[in-house]
């Protein structure tokens, strides 16, 4: 068990995350920091409600931000307000509503020594904003990670089997230039044949459907974000999809962790497949240097 997790944002995501961690055990405390103490004391309030029901371990408590970093492992789950009326990358609706937060989070931040989770979107954006603006050297968005358990399930549910028998990976953006690893993927320990173009018309429109049911998405980070900490905390060893640095950009890419250090092992990648994940990189890059606060920082040099 590790001792303490911090979680910053007390939004739907947020929530989720906290009530995960409660039910897994995979903590005994949770510092919990938010846009206002009420905010953070809200939720902290709630989630002790859990622990008393159900007889949970994890005691929570209201924190600044600030005040987290004595944890090992912080969750970044801020939203900023704004109206999203993107009818595609719609991702990357909050970009400029959520950089200025961030920054703001990374400077107050900065030096943290812990691993660091970002789950606010656009996800690859937010993760290089905050890695750059604290100097924290471990820091990974948990986008791809959610991507490529959805491929794996949705795919399964098309050839007629267990998801845990497809292995696959889904890298580059978490959104509309996702890369399906076509490819290298196998189902049951044999290549598979892959229906590609209907795996990313269902990739795209899976974050929508649940949106218009429910209102936002949350389970599914959630638990992207618990499989993400069992592996950088050293929990277990395995690999997953995260947003990190890669050739010069931050896009997703599995990662390996084995007793807490991380390596990226990429797949082989066909001539389809390495375009596409060279586009997606390119992308991300242009978005990046689009984000008003990146346009200051040049203008200022």
């Amino acid at each position: 068990m590790t001792a303490t997790i911090g979680i910053i944002g007390a939004g739907a995501i947020g929530q989720a995350v906290a009530t995960t961690l409660v039910a897994s055990g995979i903590t005994d405390r949770l510092l919990l920091s938010s846009r206002t103490v009420m905010q953070a004391q809200a939720l902290t309030d709630d989630t002790n409600d859990m622990r008393a029901s159900t007889g949970s371990r994890t005691v929570a408590s209201a924190h600044r931000p600030e005040d987290v970093t004595e944890a090992p492992a912080i969750i970044l789950a801020i939203r900023e307000r704004f109206t999203n009326n993107n009818a595609t990358d719609i991702r990357m609706a909050g970009a400029h509503a959520n950089a200025r937060a961030v920054l703001d989070l990374g400077r107050r931040l900065r030096g943290y020594t812990g691993t660091v989770l970002i789950v606010t979107n656009p996800v690859d954006l937010m993760t290089r904003l905050f890695a750059e603006a604290s100097g924290c050297q471990r820091v990974y968005g948990i986008g791809s990670n959610l991507d490529t358990a959805r491929y794996r399930l949705l795919l399964g549910a098309w050839l007629g089997v267990p998801a845990d028998q497809v292995r696959g990976h889904v890298i580059g953006e978490h959104g509309d230039s996702a890369v399906v690893c076509a490819s290298t993927t196998t189902v049951g320990g044999r290549p598979a044949a892959v229906p590609v173009r209907d795996m990313r018309t269902a990739l795209g429109r899976r974050p929508g459907s649940i949106t218009s049911g429910v209102g936002r998405t949350r389970s599914g980070p959630a638990g992207a974000v618990l499989a993400t900490l069992r592996l950088a905390l050293g929990h277990s060893d395995g690999t997953t999809e995260l947003s990190t640095e890669w050739n010069g950009h931050w896009l997703g890419v599995p990662v390996h962790f084995e007793q807490t250090r991380p390596r990226v092992l990429m797949p082989p990648l066909d001539a389809v497949e390495t375009e596409l994940f060279a586009r997606s990189g390119r992308k991300l890059e242009t978005a990046y240097r689009n984000l008003p606060i990146t346009r200051t920082k040049e203008n200022s040099r």
